[in-house]
């Protein structure tokens, strides 16, 4: 296992302006419209209008912090990883990023993936997924 644990250069306070989510105009009256957002589009749409008392919509100024912007509660921000060769591009930026395997690679590709990743001192966000155990076989 990892010896040292990279951390995270700096963990500011991530400040949500909106922690629920924005629920599409009538989606609670009518089991036919889902609950993800639509912008109303309705001629007469009182919520497209913004009278008083409407569903809120989602407008500019509920944008988050440009510093803490994407970043995730343990401080990194996420970054895609295909092969083992992509790490080499974290390697100045291990302690802003973190890796994180695509779901489309396979076992074997993977536990490379976490050796050079242990070599690089870099933190694998999902290093332990699809991974084989004995119990298994």
């Amino acid at each position: 296992q990892e010896t040292t644990m990279v951390k995270p250069l700096t963990r500011p306070k991530i400040i949500k302006k909106k922690r629920n989510k924005f629920k599409r105009h009538q989606s609670d009256r009518f089991m036919r419209v889902g609950e993800s957002w639509r912008a109303p589009r309705g001629i007469d749409s009182r919520v497209r209008r913004r009278f008083r008392g409407t569903i809120p919509q989602p407008k500019i100024g509920f944008g988050s912090n440009k510093k803490t912007r994407y970043t995730l509660p343990n401080g990194f921000k996420k970054f895609t990883v295909k092969n083992a060769r992509d790490l080499e591009v974290l390697l100045m930026h291990n302690r802003v990023y973190a890796a994180e395997i695509a779901s489309s690679v396979s076992i074997r590709k993977r536990t490379l993936i976490v050796k050079r990743a242990q070599q690089l001192n870099i933190k694998v966000l999902n290093a332990k997924a699809k991974l084989r155990t004995e119990a298994d076989e």
